[in-house]
């Protein structure tokens, strides 16, 4: 017995082809919409994770800047408390300059000259007096100039003869440096002679 089959067998498979694509075009909507929304799971745990990052890194940076100002101020400070103390050690170290000048005029002025006065303007000190010969005030800059531990660089301002109860002297006037005590101390230092050797060494 022959069988027909006369269905229309080609609609049925045309219809199943369809239903077939669009149920894969459904699945792979599916696994799209599925990595799409993993992929802005990932990208919102990791913007998530660099804001915390910035929020820190600027929490940091406010930290550091306030305490880069707090050194400042303190450097500023001590600044202030170095030039205080340096203003006070000046104070100390010059309180005693009057004397040692006054007693390295009395060592370096010769017989013969009289020093009528003595004005100093910070470490200038410009001395006048009356001289006996001009050979004296020459002695009195070569003593200050090569035998003093505290005056330097002396400078003949004028000398000029006149005549005081009938004897002929000479006024003169002249400025020298006032060394600080710190180089008024190295100089002394300096010009000390080396210790002597050792005695009882056997000669050779």
């Amino acid at each position: 017995m022959i069988l027909i089959n006369l269905l229309p067998h080609r609609e049925e498979r045309r219809k199943r082809r369809k239903a077939a694509f669009f149920a894969g075009v459904g699945v792979a909507a599916v696994i799209g919409l599925a990595v799409a929304g993993i992929w802005y799971s990932i990208v919102q745990h990791l913007t998530s994770e660099q804001q915390a990052r910035n929020t820190f890194l600027s929490t940091e940076i406010k930290r550091l800047e306030a305490q880069i100002k707090d050194i400042a101020n303190l450097r500023a400070e001590i600044e202030a408390l170095k030039a205080r103390q340096k203003a006070v050690e000046d104070l100390q170290t010059d309180r005693n300059i009057p004397v040692y000048l006054l007693n390295e005029l009395v060592k370096q002025t010769p017989e013969g000259v009289y020093l009528t006065s003595v004005r100093q303007n910070g470490q200038v000190v410009a001395l006048t007096g009356i001289a006996q010969t001009n050979e004296r005030v020459s002695e009195l800059l070569r003593n200050t100039l090569y035998n003093s531990q505290w005056l330097e660089k002396p400078e003949l301002v004028e000398i000029k003869s006149t005549n005081a109860a009938q004897r002929r002297v000479f006024d003169f006037s002249m400025r020298v440096t006032l060394k600080r005590p710190q180089a008024a101390t190295a100089a002394t230092a300096a010009s000390m002679p080396a210790s002597a050797p050792a005695a009882g060494k056997p000669k050779p």
